[in-house]
C-alpha cells in the first residue's frame, strides 16, 4: 500500500526533474516523452527484478555468485598475504571481527572482477550483453547508436573503459551526446566495483548484490533523462550510428586476464590513494574544527554534511528522524567517494537504521559522482580527445551534478514503490 513516504519520494522525483529543467540550456525543449519513458523504464526494471514471481530465485543466484567470487578471491588473497588476509593465524585471536581489513578483504575483489570482466569481454559474453542493453536504450530512449552503446557500456565497464568502446565515434559526438556520456559515467558504477559494494553491505542488507546491480542499471536511464533536460540535443545534431566494432580488444584469453588484472590493480591503487588522502583531509579539517562547539557538541565535517544534505536525503523518501544520518552519507559520497560512503553505511548497525533508509541509500550512493571522479573524467577524455579538452572542462562540473541527481532519482523511484515489493 502507498503511504506518505511514497508520496515524499514522488515529491523528490519532481524536484530533481524540476531542478534540472531550471538550469537547462534550453527550457523550451523539455523531453516530455523521454521523461515519461525513462521513469516507466526505471520502475519496470525494478519491478522485473523484485516483483515478478520467481525473481527471488534470480536474486539468490546473484547473491550466491557474489559469495562465490568473494570466497575464491579470499583464497587467492590468503595465498599471497597469508594470515594478514584471514589465513591461519600464528597467535590466538580474541576478536575475529578485527581481522577484517579493507585492503585485503575488499580491494582484491576489484582486481579479480576486472580480470573476469576483460575475459568475458574477450569471449564476447559481456559484449553481447552490452549490445543488448544498447539496443534497448536506442529503441526506448531515442539515442543514437554510439550514445546507446556508451550508456550500456557504462553499466558494466565504467566511465574509464566506456570511451574506449566508442573511441572511433568520440570525435563525432555532439556536445549534448558528450555531456550525456559523462553524466551516465558519473551516475553509474563499474562491474569491477559492484561486487565490492555488495560484499560491504551484505551483512546489513538483504539481497545486497541484487540491489547494487539494479542500482547501476536503473540509474542509466535516469542519467540519460537528466542529461537531455540539462543540455538538450539540437535539431540535426547527434544520432551518430555505430557498427559496434569496439576499440577495446584483447589478443587472447590470457592477454585479457593479464591486462584486466593490470587495469584492476590500477583501479585499486587509485582507490587506495584517494581514500587515504581524502580521509586524512577530513580528519585534518575535524582537528581544525575541534575547538568549535555547536549545540553542545564539537563541530565536525560529518555534522556539517549531515545538516547540509538532510533535506536532500529526505526527498528520496527517508524519514526525517534518519535524514541527518542519510544526508551525511550523501555528503560523504560526494566529497570522499562512494566507496567511503558504502563502508560507512556498512558500519551502521541494523538496529540503528531502518531497512527502508538503508535500501534507499544503497541506490542513492551507487554512482561515481564524486569530486575525485571529476579529475578522472577530465584526464581520461583529454587523452582520447585532446582537441575537445576545453569543452570537457566546461561540462564536467555540470555532469557531476547530473550524475549525483541521477542516483538520487533512482532512489526516489524505488522509494515511490510499495515496500511489499522488496520484502
Amino acid at each position: 500500500m502507498f503511504n506518505l513516504l511514497n508520496l515524499q519520494s514522488l515529491l523528490g522525483l519532481a524536484t530533481i526533474i524540476g531542478l534540472c529543467w531550471a538550469i537547462s540550456e534550453n527550457r523550451k525543449r523539455f523531453p516530455w516523452r523521454l521523461a515519461i519513458g525513462a521513469v516507466l523504464l526505471q520502475a519496470a526494471l525494478v519491478l522485473a527484478t523484485f516483483a515478478i514471481p520467481g525473481s527471488q530465485v534470480v536474486l539468490d543466484a546473484i547473491n550466491n555468485s557474489v559469495r562465490g567470487l568473494e570466497h575464491a578471491t579470499n583464497e587467492g588473497t590468503k595465498f599471497v598475504f597469508g594470515y594478514l588476509a584471514g589465513g591461519d593465524q600464528p597467535y590466538p585471536v580474541e576478536n575475529q571481527g578485527a581481522l577484517f581489513t579493507f585492503a585485503f578483504n575488499v580491494l582484491p575483489l576489484v582486481i579479480v572482477i576486472s580480470a573476469l570482466s576483460a575475459l568475458l569481454w574477450h569471449w564476447r559474453i559481456l559484449k553481447w550483453l552490452t549490445l543488448g542493453f544498447g539496443f534497448v536504450f536506442q529503441r526506448t530512449m531515442g539515442l543514437g547508436g554510439a550514445s546507446a552503446l556508451a550508456v550500456a557500456a557504462n553499466i558494466f565497464l565504467g566511465m574509464v573503459e566506456t570511451p574506449l568502446v566508442i573511441r572511433a565515434y568520440l570525435d563525432k559526438l555532439s556536445r549534448s551526446e558528450m555531456f550525456l556520456m559523462m553524466v551516465v559515467g558519473l551516475g553509474t558504477v563499474a562491474g569491477s566495483t559492484m561486487v565490492a559494494y555488495a560484499t560491504i553491505l551484505s551483512p546489513v542488507l538483504s539481497n545486497a548484490a541484487g540491489h547494487v546491480l539494479v542500482a547501476s542499471i536503473v540509474s542509466a536511464p535516469a542519467a540519460v533523462l537528466l542529461a537531455r533536460i540539462m543540455i538538450p540535443e539540437k535539431p540535426g545534431e547527434g544520432g551518430e550510428s555505430a557498427d559496434y566494432n569496439s576499440a577495446l580488444k584483447y589478443d587472447s584469453s590470457v592477454d585479457a586476464i593479464v591486462k584486466g588484472t593490470a587495469d584492476g590493480l590500477m583501479v585499486v591503487l587509485n582507490i587506495s590513494a584517494v581514500l587515504i588522502t581524502f580521509v586524512a583531509l577530513v580528519a585534518l579539517v575535524n582537528v581544525m574544527l575541534g575547538g568549535l562547539s555547536v549545540g553542545g557538541a564539537p563541530l565536525s565535517v560529518e555534522r556539517i554534511l549531515g545538516v547540509a544534505f538532510a533535506p536532500v536525503a529526505w526527498l528520496t523518501g527517508v524519514e526525517w528522524a534518519e535524514a541527518s544520518k542519510a544526508g551525511w552519507l550523501l555528503g560523504v559520497k560526494l566529497t570522499l567517494t562512494e566507496f567511503v560512503a558504502f563502508i560507512e553505511l556498512g558500519k551502521i548497525a541494523p538496529e540503528a537504521m531502518s531497512e527502508r533508509t538503508r535500501m534507499l541509500m544503497t541506490y542513492a550512493l551507487c554512482g561515481f559522482a564524486n569530486i575525485g571522479s571529476v579529475g578522472i573524467t577530465v584526464t581520461g577524455l583529454s587523452v582520447l580527445l585532446p582537441e575537445r579538452r576545453q569543452e570537457v572542462l566546461g561540462l564536467v562540473w555540470k555532469a557531476l551534478l547530473g550524475g549525483f541527481l541521477a542516483t538520487m532519482m533512482t532512489a526516489c523511484i524505488v522509494g515511490a514503490l510499495p515496500a511489499s515489493i522488496f520484502a
